[in-house]
């Protein structure tokens, strides 16, 4: 799969892995993943410019449904969506409901697709109970079962982790990381830990003022956390993957918008050590706000 507006990102196709895409905030991390799902469409000012390529074909080609590109690629969004009033059964199951696929056997469906989201020990004696009874990872991981029983080639995740308690987010994790050796995983997170614990490649965006966000580093996670170009304080992916790391623990309980301000602040304290160009770069962005 890989993407181009006008930048590529990606890997060979058959190639399974988890892709994080980190950044401070309106840098377009979650608009990524929304333009793989087709969800820009539904925003009426939204447009697109380059191709987006899933085992060679362009998914926003003319002719080319929407309903099928989402049988290829599933989505989990921020905060848990599950069906409230179906069964965790039938939370499974709804997919291929709402697609009109043919299952053959749907009990072994909906037992493979929670045991793949590390959610069946948990259930399996309560597969008729509301899907909203369950707890808030719980029904995350649902989500992710229900996404996974259309059987995708990619699995998206907006911030998956980010509305649920820290012992949620230590059972979510590890089933992300799991998930990568079976589909390709792309994972929107603003916590580079996060990040480094599941992913196998990342992705930093960055917008400056009155521009698009664009990806200013990509390659193997493990190689750029511990590569010059993060450590070194000559560099803006310096800066943000250190703002990054700091801000996810420093701002987690105030806000949106006053972790952003905050941020922008620690952004214009840290230009100090920028080169003069990276300088120019995330002094615009923070002083965008």
């Amino acid at each position: 799969m890989s993407v181009r507006q006008p930048q590529r990102i990606g890997h060979a196709p058959g190639f399974c892995a988890v892709w994080s895409a980190d950044g401070t905030g309106w840098c377009g991390k979650s608009a990524f993943p929304r333009i793989l799902y087709r969800m820009h469409e539904l925003v009426p000012s939204a447009s697109l410019a380059g191709q987006v390529l899933l085992d060679g074909a362009d998914i926003h080609a003319d002719g080319t449904r929407a309903q099928h590109v989402r049988l290829r690629i599933g989505m989990v969004l921020q905060k848990p969506n599950p069906f409230p009033a179906m069964s965790i059964r039938d939370n499974v199951l709804a997919g291929l409901e709402l697609a009109g696929a043919k299952c053959g056997d749907k009990d072994a469906l909906v037992e493979q697709s929670l045991q793949r989201a590390g959610l069946w020990r948990e259930v399996l004696d309560r597969l008729g109970a509301p899907g909203g009874a369950l707890s808030g990872g719980q029904q995350q991981r649902l989500c992710i079962a229900r996404s996974l029983a259309v059987q995708p080639n990619v699995l998206l995740m907006d911030e998956p982790c980010s509305a649920l308690d820290p012992t949620s987010t230590r059972r979510i994790e590890p089933t992300i990381a799991e998930l990568g050796h079976e589909v390709t995983v792309v994972i929107v997170t603003h916590n580079m830990q996060q990040a480094q614990r599941v992913s196998d490649h990342c992705a930093f965006f960055l917008a400056a003022e009155n521009e698009p966000g664009r990806v200013i580093e990509r390659g193997p996670t493990a190689k750029i956390s511990g590569r010059s170009v993060v450590t070194r304080p000559g560099t803006t992916t310096y800066v943000i993957t250190h703002l990054s790391l700091f801000g996810a623990e420093l701002v987690g309980g105030l806000g949106v918008e006053l972790g952003d301000v905050l941020l922008r602040g620690l952004a214009l304290v840290c230009c100090r050590r920028l080169t003069a160009s990276s300088r120019r770069s995330l002094s615009r962005w923070a002083a965008r706000g």
